[in-house]
């Protein structure tokens, strides 16, 4: 027959307090509340946030930068086309004002060359006259007077000059090209230059002879320089093929 005391061993024992009937009861105080942890997700959320944020404060900042640079270019270039555009206005004011008035002529640049050329103008007199002004004639640091180019800078200087003789009749002497000077330290003229065309001719034909001189020479200042001709009435004046002119070396 089982024992009574094994058989209470199967329950589990309880803790018993005892007390008399003077003693309050105890109570025992309630067990610790386990610590909190930090949610490190939240911290992490607000940390990318934060970066999100600078990164979006750098583009503006780069982005309103670049907005500020291209607009100071842009005036930039406004300003110095506004310079070409006064610039260009003023140059187009001052060639026409030459043109109106006559006076058109070729600058001559700072230290540049000086140099003429000259076309030719229809005329009957000797020697022959010129055009300085207009077409592809100009003047630069040399002057044309009285039928003359006039060196203001003595010197080396190739000097020229093309004459195209044409006619119906046939001349009755040798066509003569001639360029020559006259110098205040000499009271004759002195001859630099002479070409003679001599040939034959149909009569009533058309018939045309082309005479060019060129040289270098050493001319002094105050010199002047003319071209003559044996018969005038043979000389075409077109400017590409009657021309006279002078530059220094």
């Amino acid at each position: 027959m089982p024992n009574m005391h094994q058989h209470d061993m199967r329950y589990v024992q309880q803790p018993v307090f005892w007390m008399n009937q003077h003693e309050s009861p105890i109570i025992l105080p309630p067990p610790p509340t386990p610590p909190t942890f930090p949610d490190f997700r939240k911290k992490r959320r607000k940390d990318g946030t934060c970066a999100y944020l600078v990164i979006i404060f750098l583009l503006v900042l780069l982005a309103l930068a670049g907005v500020g640079l291209g607009t100071y270019k842009i005036l930039e270039l406004q300003k110095k086309l506004d310079e070409i555009k006064e610039y260009s206005s003023d140059a187009e004011l001052s060639s026409s004002s030459e043109k109106l008035t006559g006076l058109e002529k070729h600058p001559e640049k700072k230290g540049g060359r000086l140099a003429a050329h000259l076309t030719g103008k229809d005329s009957k007199n000797l020697p022959l006259t010129w055009e300085d002004v207009f077409g592809h004639a100009f003047t630069a640091g040399i002057q044309y007077k009285n039928r003359g180019l006039i060196v203001n800078e003595s010197g080396l200087h190739f000097l020229y000059s093309s004459v195209y003789f044409r006619g119906k009749d046939c001349p009755k002497q040798d066509l003569t090209h001639i360029v020559y000077k006259k110098s205040k330290r000499y009271p004759l003229e002195i001859k630099l230059m002479e070409n003679k065309e001599t040939f034959n001719c149909i009569p009533r034909v058309i018939w045309g002879r082309h005479s060019y001189l060129g040289a270098v020479f050493n001319l002094t200042d105050n010199d002047v320089l003319y071209v003559n001709v044996s018969n005038v009435n043979f000389v075409s004046f077109e400017e590409t093929k009657t021309f006279f002119g002078l530059y220094r070396l």
